[in-house]
């Protein structure tokens, strides 16, 4: 089982239109540290799941025909914004995976086009999605929003964003399943309080409590960005930055 970051961005990406922080000079000068908008690639027996589309390359990186399944993890447009064309793509239908939101993002439930909408996903009932075990959590976020636990013989990978904290009963599901990884919504530096994202004292405090587990931050904003260059060795031994491209084997 193979977890790939296709994106490591929040909502604004980096580097952000028009600033000139050390953060957005540096992805400027250097592609390595540009980050996309926040979603993955889960792969296992040569088969491909996106997690959310939003990759503005997403049809030239994966050719009709190669992407096996879509799991959303909420209908916010910027981890929803690929489908708007993909869906009128000629290739063979895609079943697409998602919260139980009713309304959705804009017109995709009307005009699904090749996307396949399948029954919504419910919290703490795992189901089987291309030879891997997927256990959604519940996330606390300003739109229904669930995070995913894969499970293989291998091990397990948690994907959580996005969110403000972990509620109670998935967060007790982590604390008994041990993942071998949790890839965390980080959108924030300590010296920021959002609503709907955790900021790095949030995990940092988490990652205390799991201290075998392996933290991959994600949904990473150019604030954070420019708090990490500024302090280096704040984050605990069991925390990594993510970025694009970044790869979890299992």
């Amino acid at each position: 089982m193979r977890l790939t970051l296709l994106g490591t961005g929040n909502v604004q990406g980096c580097p952000v239109y028009g600033c000139k922080c050390s953060a957005c000079l540096r992805s400027q000068q250097d592609a390595r540290y540009s980050r996309h908008l926040c979603s993955a690639l889960l792969e296992h027996d040569g088969k491909k799941v996106l997690l959310d589309a939003n990759h503005p390359q997403l049809q030239q990186l994966f050719p009709a025909g190669t992407i096996d399944a879509i799991l959303l993890t909420h209908y916010h447009m910027d981890h929803v914004q690929a489908l708007f064309d993909l869906r009128w793509g000629v290739a063979p239908s895609i079943p697409v995976y998602q919260p139980n939101d009713p309304q959705g993002c804009d017109d995709l439930f009307k005009h699904p086009g090749l996307l396949q909408f399948q029954p919504a996903n419910q919290a703490n009932i795992p189901f089987q999605l291309v030879g891997v075990e997927v256990m959604p959590l519940t996330l606390q976020h300003s739109k229904t929003t669930l995070g995913y636990c894969f499970n293989s013989p291998q091990g397990s990978i948690a994907y959580l964003t996005d969110t403000q904290g972990i509620p109670a009963e998935s967060w007790d599901y982590l604390l008994e399943k041990k993942p071998d990884f949790i890839v965390i919504d980080c959108n924030n530096s300590p010296l920021q309080r959002p609503k709907n994202h955790n900021n790095l004292q949030d995990v940092l405090t988490l990652a205390e409590r799991l201290p075998n587990t392996c933290w991959v931050l994600t949904h990473i904003s150019h604030e954070l960005d420019c708090y990490l260059l500024e302090y280096p060795h704040c984050l605990r031994d069991n925390m990594v930055i993510g970025h694009d491209g970044l790869q979890i084997n299992l």
